[in-house]
C-alpha cells in the first residue's frame, strides 16, 4: 500500500502537464502523507480542474464512538467492492493524482526506510484516484491499487494504479470496465526506476487521523 508520495512540481508545472488552465485553486505540500491534502486533477463540464483535497475518504468502522474520528482510506483495494463501484462507475468522481515519486518502507522494524519509485521520463505522472465530498473533510480523494510488477516486487506486493499521458481521457471518461481494465493491467517493469535511501521511514502527524486503512 501507498502511504507516502510527492509532488516536487509546482503547480503551474503540474497544471501543464495535465492541461489544466488554471491552477490557482490547488496548494498542497511537496510531500503528501494519508490525511494531509494533496492536488487532485478532475473534469467539470468537459474541463480539467485542479483542486487541493484531503487524501483518504473518512470511515467510520462499527464499534467506533460516535465521537471518535474516522479513519482516512487511502488505498482503493478493489474497485468491485461496493464501497467504491458505485463512484467508479461514474467519471465524475474519477481523478488523476499527480506524482513525481511514491515510496514504501523497506528494512527491519525500528529501522525502515524510504525506497522511491518513479516513472522513467515523467517528471510528474498520474495516479488513477477516486474522489467525493465528504461532511467530515470536505472534499477527499483516494488512489486505486494493484498487484506489483516484478520492478517493484523486491520491495512490496502492492503499487499504485499508474497511467501512461495517453490514458487520461479514458480513465476520467470511460466506462467502468475500462477503469477495472486499469486495475487488472500490469504496468511495464521497464517504465519504473528505484530509489533506494538511508532516510528514515518516518510520519508525520497527520491533519484529519492518524491511521490509514485499506479497502
Amino acid at each position: 500500500m501507498c502511504n507516502l508520495y510527492t509532488v516536487r512540481k509546482s503547480a503551474a508545472e503540474v497544471a501543464a502537464h495535465f492541461g489544466v488552465s488554471d491552477p490557482t485553486q490547488s496548494n498542497a505540500p511537496d510531500e503528501v502523507y494519508p490525511g494531509t491534502p494533496g492536488m487532485v486533477v478532475r473534469e467539470e463540464a468537459g474541463t480539467r480542474i485542479m483542486h487541493s483535497m484531503a487524501w483518504g475518504f473518512p470511515l467510520r468502522l462499527k464499534g467506533m464512538s460516535p465521537t471518535a474520528k474516522p479513519k482516512p482510506v487511502n488505498n482503493i483495494a478493489d474497485l468491485n467492492k461496493p464501497m467504491w463501484k458505485g463512484l467508479a462507475a461514474k467519471p465524475q468522481w474519477r481523478c488523476l493524482i499527480p506524482v513525481t515519486a511514491f515510496a514504501e518502507a523497506e528494512g527491519p522494524k525500528g529501522a525502515k526506510t524510504r525506497t522511491w519509485f518513479n516513472v522513467k521520463d515523467q517528471p510528474v505522472f498520474a495516479w488513477a484516484g477516486l474522489w467525493r465530498v465528504s461532511d467530515e473533510w470536505g472534499p477527499v480523494y483516494s488512489g486505486v491499487m494493484t498487484d506489483c510488477n516484478e520492478a517493484i516486487r523486491p520491495v512490496h506486493d502492492r503499487m499504485p494504479v499508474l497511467l501512461h499521458v495517453d490514458d487520461y481521457d479514458r480513465w476520467l471518461r470511460g466506462s467502468f470496465d475500462d477503469a477495472v481494465a486499469f486495475q487488472n493491467r500490469c504496468f511495464p517493469d521497464d517504465l519504473i526506476e528505484m530509489n533506494r535511501t538511508d532516510d528514515l521511514w518516518v510520519k508525520r502527524k497527520p491533519v484529519t487521523a492518524q491511521a490509514e486503512s485499506l479497502i
